[in-house]
């Protein structure tokens, strides 16, 4: 499904002249059979602000998990197929096993009838885009519909991203750690 994503990252050679560093695919990407036909493109973290804005070292191989750590910050780009694709083999167990595998089980928030399997809460606040396609974000009583160019603030509520177009949608988030 991923037509991929280039990624272009900046810095400085060793005489302080700007330069680019890195220009290709994104080379973290992780795809799960608990969330099928999803992908999601790990593309920079920062641990702490103020951001470090030398060295060399990639943060973006170093994305395992869900959250950023304490004080960092996560931007990932993340690629949804159509839900009638594949929720007819989605059950709360692959819902609990895809964000165990980001380290994120806790994060599920459904409860007993959740309106989405995906359903969950991140301590973070949340910039997402949506940059290609349309996206449903279904939260406890409400959905909110967004199409390309639109923008959420999304503050540490219990949300689920639903597809329900019948093209893939892709979605830009950066995840702020919050308390």
């Amino acid at each position: 499904m991923s037509e991929g994503i280039r990624r272009i990252v900046t810095g400085h050679d060793e005489n302080g002249k700007a330069v680019v560093i890195a220009d290709g695919p994104v080379p973290n990407v992780k795809t799960s059979p608990n969330r099928p036909g999803v992908v999601m493109n790990h593309i920079w973290m920062t641990d702490k602000a103020p951001a470090d804005i030398k060295g060399e070292a990639d943060p973006g191989q170093r994305i395992k998990g869900l959250e950023p750590p304490a004080g960092g910050t996560v931007f990932r780009i993340i690629e949804f197929p159509p839900e009638a694709d594949y929720m007819d083999q989605v059950s709360g167990d692959m819902a609990q096993a895809a964000f165990a595998e980001m380290g994120a089980g806790d994060a599920l928030e459904g409860g007993e009838k959740p309106p989405h399997p995906f359903m969950h809460a991140t301590r973070t606040v949340d910039y997402a885009i949506c940059l290609e396609g349309e996206m449903v974000m279904i939260m406890d009583d409400s959905e909110v519909t967004m199409k390309a160019g639109d923008v959420m603030i999304q503050r540490g509520t219990n949300h689920a991203w639903a597809n329900r177009s019948d093209k893939v949608c892709k979605m830009a988030f950066v995840l702020i750690d919050g308390e």
